[in-house]
């Protein structure tokens, strides 16, 4: 036998040396790993479950409560421009509230089912207020006239742009471009959902720091660390913390009213912090049921409807991104905001993303801007949390939600005692719905490769351009007025979710999409884009009443 110089044998014939052994992983000596996963464990109830009739009462009119605070927003922000005063403010609050039920309920019974609560959309603050400044220069009898002639208006344009919602449902567009989605685009979408809504956060808290602050540090304390002190503290805490802070803080509020605090206070001041300068409840009607034509017959003029178009392409695509199936703690948040949202639900459901084109949807925004005053979008991106924090994401609370909203639109003076609220409560409530929003946005990164360089390189343009360009057409927008072609270009590009929804798409397709499939986390997500991709997708999504059975398959 031949030794070597070392006197160690030769190696066999084809035998191949192994590599010395790599250093060890420090994930591993330094701690344990979580794997990806799609629904977390802290789970109570599942989307066709039944909680007991009082818990469905009480999280259904938490539903009611946070959405109302949009909706008044919208009403107080837009309504006095219109020439409106305080009985206008209430009657376009209760037709808002009225068909927000209304829509709710076509949603979750025949629509994509999801526990979605519908109601109006910022988006269409461009074009509406569009509308305010072509007739700021014409000549009318009264302010009343004023408002009414611009309500018409913005009925016609709503009618007419809502034709574009019907067109991308029954054609599938929308639907065949969602497949083009990945984790790496909804990553920065959600994110931006939340970041992107940031001014309705402490600066609307601001405006009362007597009341917002409160509201915001209870809010912090109830959810999340009071309920560790008693086991039933626990259960009630979890769910019912929001009820439980809006009542301390507006009892408060109320009580600094009558002793005189804001006296001496700014106009500005006064009207954020006191309990009774919204007026609503001494102008609310007592009983009203909004009827289709109330304000008068449609005006259609081509200048505005434009303007709702491109308002309309990006409520379409708020509606797609709310309803992305996010990995949320089931506990970690309070109820569904306003949104949009139909992939985000299916996440703080805990469903699985819904197959087929969200097509009755929008089928009856025709009839249904015949009365309202803005269009409106599923779950705003306040609400998503809460389908999680209170456990709303049940078919069941939301329709309930659907009666408090018909019953306290019909009802004026109910109704105007809740929304009477101060704002600054519902911007702390924001604060932390808001926020968890963009937080849950950063989970989707678990299914793609957070290592990548293309996909950083992906995620950090969409974040960056979603926020400064959506922050440069909200400037143009303000210094620069409007115009019919700036209308539909300031719709689409003042929402940062909506830039950062183009940006994503755009590059991460493009960019070397073929050879990173795995990277994108296309395994994970392909799955959920077809009907028959998995098996609970007919559990969640099938009609009611075996209504599938009759409707053709292309539309399924």
């Amino acid at each position: 036998m031949v030794e070597t110089s070392n006197h160690q044998p030769p190696p066999p014939p084809g035998h191949v040396v192994a590599p010395p052994p790599g250093p060890q992983s420090l994930a591993f000596s330094r701690g344990p790993t979580w794997t990806p996963a799609e629904q977390l464990l802290q789970l109570q109830y599942c989307i066709h479950s039944n909680p007991s009739w009082p818990e469905a009462l009480l999280l259904a009119f938490q539903h009611y409560i946070v959405m109302l605070g949009t909706t008044v927003l919208i009403a107080t922000t837009l309504v006095p421009q219109m020439g409106g005063d305080n009985g206008d403010k209430a009657q376009v609050i209760q037709t808002l509230l009225f068909m927000a039920g209304i829509n709710t309920l076509i949603q979750t019974l025949i629509g994509s089912r999801l526990p979605t609560v519908m109601r109006p959309s910022f988006a269409f603050i461009v074009p509406v207020g569009s509308i305010i400044m072509d007739l700021s220069d014409e000549t009318f009898d009264d302010d009343h006239d004023r408002f009414t002639h611009t309500m018409r208006i913005i009925q016609g344009s709503l009618i007419v742009s809502s034709f574009i919602n019907m067109f991308l449902g029954f054609s599938q567009v929308w639907g065949n471009l969602a497949r083009k989605f990945s984790p790496i685009i909804i990553v920065p979408v959600v994110i931006l959902v939340g970041l992107g809504l940031f001014e309705r956060g402490f600066p609307l808290l601001a405006n009362c720091v007597q009341i917002g602050a409160p509201m915001l540090v209870l809010l912090v304390i109830f959810q999340q660390y009071l309920k560790r002190v008693h086991a039933r503290a626990h259960v009630i805490l979890e769910r019912f913390a929001l009820l439980l802070c809006i009542a301390i803080v507006w009892a408060f509020a109320a009580i600094l009213t009558v002793a005189g605090a804001y006296n001496s206070a700014a106009p500005k001041t006064q009207q954020s912090c006191r309990t009774d300068r919204s007026y609503l409840l001494s102008s609310a009607s007592w009983v009203k049921v909004p009827y289709p034509f109330q304000w008068g017959t449609p005006i259609f003029r081509a200048s505005h409807v434009f303007g709702m178009m491109g308002a309309t392409l990006v409520s379409a695509a708020e509606a797609r991104r709310a309803s992305l199936p996010l990995p949320l703690p089931h506990h970690q948040v309070p109820l569904l905001f306003h949104a949009p949202h139909v992939l985000t639900d299916a996440a703080l459901a805990h469903l699985v993303p819904p197959q087929q084109p969200v097509v009755v949807m929008w089928v009856p925004l025709v009839w249904l801007s015949l009365r309202r005053l803005v269009q409106q979008r599923p779950a705003p991106p306040e609400f998503l949390p809460q389908q999680s924090n209170v456990d709303p994401g049940l078919q069941r609370v939301v329709q309930i939600s659907t009666g408090f909203m018909l019953f306290f639109s019909i009802f004026g003076k109910f109704g105007a005692f809740f929304a009477s609220i101060p704002l600054p409560i519902f911007g702390a409530i924001y604060c932390v719905l808001l926020g968890i929003v963009a937080a849950t946005g950063i989970t989707f990164i678990q299914f793609a490769n957070s290592n990548s360089m293309r996909n950083i390189y992906v995620l950090g343009i969409s974040l960056f351009l979603g926020i400064s360009i959506s922050q440069y057409f909200n400037e143009s927008t303000a210094a620069d007025g409007y115009g019919r072609f700036n209308d539909i270009l300031n719709s689409i590009f003042a929402s940062a979710p909506t830039v950062a929804i183009i940006v994503g798409t755009i590059l991460d397709n493009t960019l070397e999409a073929r050879y990173a499939v795995e990277d994108r986390g296309l395994p994970w997500w392909k799955p959920f884009m077809h009907r028959k991709g998995d098996i609970r997708n007919d559990e969640f999504y099938s009609l009611p009443l075996r209504i599938n059975e009759y409707i053709p398959t292309r539309f399924l």
